[in-house]
Order: structure tokens, then sequence, then C-alpha cells
């Protein structure tokens, strides 16, 4: 069974092999899949695959690598098509060029995006590799086959390397799209396989391949301080102080822009106001900073309180306040009017950080009017036009290199410092590491939005849930929009299986700047909603599993020409492989139990089913199992990587960490007070992949949303206290 998902900006097949795909000689005497139209415009070849004179086969991954493991699952959809032997590929970050259409890493995208390209890529280079060897050979293409880079003629038992037809297979014509044959899932060698990370050695091993280990001659180093208010400008300091001290080279004002900032990844190259300290290493620019004093101007800055915002959301939740209606289904009010049950909770959330290991930095030489810029940014397409408008220097004149980011989850999509680390390079005439402080990272961050949610459910006399109701009171900077992250958006579940649905919003005023975390809104609301579900079920007294798979119905696709909308024989099949791997409704020992939820996100079906054991207030997280249907598998060990990670940072996030924010400022800058799972407290993670056909979906950011609620609705379970606010130890609980 075959399902297409959509892409973004796909073109027509048949244009995309004849503009996006060529074939040319390289310097190595190899073969390179490339862009015909970069390569007349420049001159210049950039490859997807190059096959080398020694038989190595490199394969350029386009999209950025932040710990996703794509630098290792996009050279291995291009290696099946091509049939490569995979001992002899070597995978590497793909140069940052207009050929290769959207180069980011977010909303678990870079697979499905890129799935049906790198699959032509690989079949249409082996499709010419055959036709040089059939040239070669004076025999009939149909009775050629090829595997392990090799191209074989069975009835002559004839075999040669891929190596030996470059030459003859970089003088031949794209073949029309007809004659280039995808392989059937069932005829695939690599994919579905357990692949180690292209780049495992050299993690384990300490090699410099991450952004903070860039390094060009000349270089000198910088650190930018910004006002501990967010949107503060500095007016003075104590800049002839900071001058004098050991290793300093230089300590300046950069203007830039007064006010809170916002989340724009695509157009925005505005900079905060600050102070850069410019020094011949790192640790002298942190340490001058003990010593700078800086006259701020707090007039534009951000006078946000936190409790203040979720006291004004709790009220506005409480009176019912509506400021914008978001969905209407049905005729809720008879709904409620002619339900056995109703129930009504609300469920909060905190501003958190994404607090990824690596601290954002970057290494920038703008001295001249060319621009060199070494970066592990998920969204390096957006930087060369944007930073050519900051610098008033041609796009041409910009090189963007793609480098390993130590974490991402959605704050590596904006490249403010980028911006910073171009002016202090440009005042400097050097090229400039700028390098931010863990402190740095916690202050000014695009924070995970805060939300507020007051749910309500009606449940008919025959069990059935018939009524859904949700005002939620989100973050708004001008009254008229919610903060990115903290609205919400018509999701299939309710909104299309319910009969009678109203969403409404209620605005509260924050200027602290918000952005893309991991898995976007349903990051939260899968929280809410998941837990709800589960209160509605014990209110009827119905079993959670059988009241949600009830809930969900059995539709099919809810929208057929959306492969991405949510398939109920898929959410069904995940729901109960969950529920059989945890032995669901199994006796417990006092203080014990399970917890289930499920979600759509980001196109993944998943459901997880969390044993906890509770004394107190302390909560034990034993056992999470994840079921998990993301599609067509591309390597089984990086998919099993993402699905446990994701429960790992779900189950930390819901623990203790809370961003507050007193007079605009951060209050934690560190992972002391913001503080990360450690490793006796977390649980065995099982992972059941199930393969449903359809094309593959992204594995980064789906299995973290329901993990929340399976958490808090086994809390429940084990010892009938029920949680409506993460983190959870704002209502005393610990996880040890």
């Amino acid at each position: 069974m075959s399902h297409d998902n959509k892409t973004l900006n796909n073109p027509d097949r048949r244009d995309f092999l004849k503009v996006s795909l060529g074939l040319a000689l390289t310097s190595t005497g190899g073969v390179s899949v490339m862009s015909l139209a970069a390569a007349e415009a420049s001159g210049t070849l950039n490859a997807y695959v190059q096959i080398n004179a020694d038989g190595s086969i490199t394969i350029y991954a386009p999209n950025p690598e932040v710990g996703q493991g794509v630098n290792t699952s996009l050279p291995m959809i291009v290696a099946e098509e091509l049939d490569a032997n995979w001992d002899e590929v070597v995978c590497e970050a793909a140069p940052i060029a207009q050929h290769y259409g959207m180069q980011f890493a977010g909303g678990s995208l870079s697979t499905p995006m890129r799935w049906d390209e790198l699959r032509k890529v690989g079949a249409t280079a082996r499709t010419m590799l055959v036709q040089a060897a059939a040239q070669e050979w004076g025999v009939s293409q149909d009775a050629l086959s090829t595997r392990s880079s090799m191209v074989l003629h069975a009835p002559t038992g004839r075999a040669t390397h891929y190596k030996n037809l470059v030459s003859r297979a970089s003088l031949l014509a794209v073949p029309a799209e007809g004659s280039v044959v995808l392989k059937t899932p069932d005829q695939y060698q690599l994919l579905g396989n357990r692949v180690v990370n292209a780049s495992a050695e050299h993690i384990a091993t300490g090699q410099p391949i991450f952004g903070i280990d860039a390094k060009t001659p000349g270089m000198v180093y910088a650190s930018f301080v910004k006002c501990p208010a967010i949107g503060g400008v500095a007016k003075s300091a104590n800049l002839d102080e900071i001058k004098a001290l050991p290793g300093i080279i230089d300590a300046f004002l950069i203007e830039g822009t007064p006010g809170p900032y916002n989340f724009d990844i695509r157009e925005s190259y505005t900079t905060q106001s600050g102070v850069a300290i410019v020094a011949k290493d790192t640790w002298s620019t942190f340490k001058a900073r003990a010593s700078l004093d800086v006259d701020w101007d707090l007039s534009a800055a951000s006078k946000d309180n936190t409790r203040d915002i979720e006291a004004q959301a709790l009220k506005a939740l409480a009176e019912g306040k509506v400021d914008e209606e978001i969905e209407r289904v049905g005729n809720v009010d008879d709904a409620f009017a002619n339900a056995a049950i109703t129930a009504d909770a609300t469920y909060t959330t905190d501003f958190v950080s994404h607090a990824q290991l690596e601290p954002q930095g970057v290494l920038v030489s703008a001295a001249t009017g060319k621009v060199e810029v070494w970066t592990s940014s998920q969204t390096p397409v957006f930087i060369t036009a944007n930073l050519a408008k900051l610098l008033s220097v041609s796009p041409k004149e910009i090189t963007v290199h793609q480098v390993r980011g130590g974490g991402g989850f959605g704050r590596r999509l904006s490249n403010e410092y980028v911006f910073e680390a171009a002016l202090i390079s440009r005042k400097v005439g050097a090229p400039v590491k700028l390098q931010w402080k863990r402190e740095d990272d916690m202050a000014f961050d695009y924070f995970r939005a805060p939300t507020y949610y007051r749910l309500q459910g009606a449940v008919a006399q025959d069990g059935q849930l018939t009524g859904w109701k949700n005002l939620l009171a989100a973050a708004s900077a001008d009254g008229k929009k919610a903060n990115y992250g903290a609205s919400y958006r018509p999701f299939d579940f309710p909104g299309k299986v319910i009969k009678n649905v109203l969403i409404e919003q209620s605005f509260v005023p924050s200027q602290t700047p918000t952005g893309a975390w991991r898995a976007p809104i349903s990051n939260v609301y899968a929280f809410a909603e998941q837990s709800f579900i589960a209160e509605l079920a014990h209110a009827t007294g119905q079993d959670h599993e059988a009241f949600l798979l009830n809930a969900i119905g059995h539709q099919g696709h809810i929208q057929e020409d959306d492969p991405a909308s949510l398939n109920t024989t898929r959410a069904h099949a995940v729901i109960k492989a969950a529920t059989r791997a945890a032995g669901w409704g199994r006796e417990l020992k006092e203080g014990r139990g399970l917890g289930l939820a499920f979600f759509l996100s980001h196109a993944g079906h998943i459901a997880e089913v969390a044993e906890v054991s509770v004394e107190g207030k302390s909560i034990t997280v034993h056992d999470v199992w994840v079921a998990a249907d993301v599609g067509q598998v591309i390597n089984q060990s990086g998919l099993e990587n993402q699905l446990q990670g994701s429960v790992i940072d779900g189950l930390s996030t819901l623990a203790a960490q809370s961003i507050s924010v007193v007079n605009g400022a951060v209050v934690e800058s560190n992972f002391d007070k913001y503080p990360l799972l450690r490793m006796p407290q977390s649980p065995r993670v099982h992972v059941d992949v199930l393969n449903s056909g359809y094309s593959p979906t992204g594995a980064g950011e789906p299995a973290l949303p329901p993990l929340a609620p399976a958490v808090c609705n086994a809390v429940f379970n084990a010892c009938g206290q029920r949680i409506r606010s993460l983190p959870i130890s704002k209502e005393g609980f610990t996880v040890v």
C-alpha cells in the first residue's frame, strides 16, 4: 500500500527532472546529481551524490542537523534508490544553496518534504549508471541490475563498480521520467534497518563538529550583553574601563532596536541593543562582563510579571471573557442542555525555555564586502537575504556553512545571534566568534508560551461525548492576536470528530517573546485535552481506553485529500498497541497506576501509556510504552532515538521546568533553577513502531505531546489526585 504525502513547494515531476537534476563530472572523476540551473549560472557543482574515483560515495544531506538524525536518514533515502553500498557512503552536510530548496529543520518536515525528491535523486543516478553500463557492454539495459554499488549482467556474469562508469554516465542526458522506476517498499534493502548515526564516532570521541567548534584564521572572540529587562536600550557603559582589562581588544555599544523582539524567522534581521565585548579569547570576554556597568533605558522594555499574566488569564477564564471565536461546530448549547453528565476543568502551563545543551554561538567574517558564516542554525536558508540587507552587501557575496547543532527544538530557527556577530565583525574588522553564555540563552530565548484552558465536556445518556467547549486565555502583545505558540489552531479532534464544538479565545497582555518550541501548540494543548478526556471517562464510569476510542470514532481519514489529517484507523491501532504492551487493565499494587494518552502531532499518530507509583507527593515514572505510526521507517535506530528522547524531554519539562519573569526580566539563569531530568529519574521507554504503509512523517516532535497527560493520568489512577498544571512542581509534586 502506498500513500503520497504533500511536500513543500513540490514542483511538477517532469520539471523536477529537467531543472533540478543533472549529471556532471567532478574534479575527482566522480559523478554528481546536481542542479543544472545552478551549474549553468555559477559554474560550480552543487551535488547531492558524488561517486569518487576510490569507490567511496559522498551523499549530501540538504537539511540542518540538530540532533534529529537527518545527517544519516536523508542520505539513506538516496542510497536506497541508488543501490549504494552503505559501508562506502560518506554523509556530509550540503552547502547552503538555492537549488537545494528549503534548507531548514523544523516542524518534523525534513523527511516528508524530501522523501520524493531524494528517492528520485538516487533512482535517476542509478538509471544513468545502468545506461552507461549497457552502452559500454553493448547489452540491453533491461538485462542489467544493481546491487551494493555495482552494475550486474547476469547472463554473462559481468559486474563493475559504479566508479568505473562515471565518465560515460556523465555524458548522458537526464532520463525521461517514465524510465526512472522507484523501488517499492518490499524491495528496500537499507530503509527500515538500524543504522548507526553517521556522526556517532565523532560525537563519542569529542571531535570538533558542532557550531561552537568553528574556527577560521585571524578570528577574535566576542560576548554581547543585553538588557535584563527584555527590550531595554544601552545608553552608556564604562567602556574605557572594560577596554583596559587583560585580553580585551574592544568594547562598544550596539544601538539595536528598542522594545521586545518578535519571532520572525523569515524576514527579520533586527538585533537588540547592548554592549559588545571583543577579546583574544572567550574567557576574557566572560570575565570582563563582571566589571561591566551599563546605564539602561527601560522606557521601551517589557514590564511583564508572570504572576500577573497567570492571574489575569485565570480571571478571564472564570468570567468567560471572550475576545475571539476560533471554531464552532453544531449546537453546543443543546448538547450541554441535554447531557447526562458534564464536566468543567481548567488547565495551565508556564513559560519554558528551549534549554538546548549548546548555547547560541556563531562565527562570522564580515570585515570586508565578502561575508562568511559558520552556524548551526535551523534556518540557514533565510540567513543570506537578511544578512545582505543588514550589511548592505550583495547576497552573492555571502557564504553560509552548515555546522551540526547541539540541540535545537525550535530555538535555532531564529538567527538574531548571527546578525549580532555580523555587526560586531564589521565594527572590529575581523572574523568574530560570538558565544552566548547559558545565562544569555535562558534570558533571551523565544519561550514556549504559557497557555490556560477551560475545558467543558458534555456526555449523553448513552455515554457518547456529544459536546466540547474550550475557552483559552492566550498571551498577546497587542490584544488583537495571540503571541506565537500561545493560540490554538483547529485540530481534527475534536473539531471534525465531535458533533458540537465551540473554541473561543481571550487575550491577556504579555510582551515576553515566544516562539516555536518542540511540537508547537500540541506540546501544551495535548496535556489539557488528553487529561480532560480521562476526566470525562472517569466521570461517566467508563474505561479510559474504551471512552477514548469511542470519542475518536471510526471514520478513517478525517480529510481524504490530506494524508496528514487524523486517520482513526491508525489512531485506534496505536492506542491498542500501547495499551496491549503495557497490560492495560491488569491489577496493580496500591499507589501504582497506568495512564493513557493519544495525540496526532506533525502527522505522527502516537499513543503512550505510563506506569507510575506515588508516595505522598513523590512520583516515580517506571515505564513508558510508546506506539508510533509515522509511516515508512527510514532508520529504525534513529526513529527509536527520537521517540525515546521525546519521552525524556517531555518528562523533564513536566517535572519542574518553568520560566518566571519579574519586571520584564527572566529570573531563571541556569540549570540550578531550571533542572533537567537526571538519569536516575528516567523511565524505561518501550517503543513499538507500526508500519502502516504511508509515506514517512517526521519523528522529532510527535511523541512529546502525549507524555505529560499519560503521566498525569497515571498519577490520578495511582493516588486519586488530578494534576491540572505544568510543571507538576506547581502542585507540590516531584519526579524521583
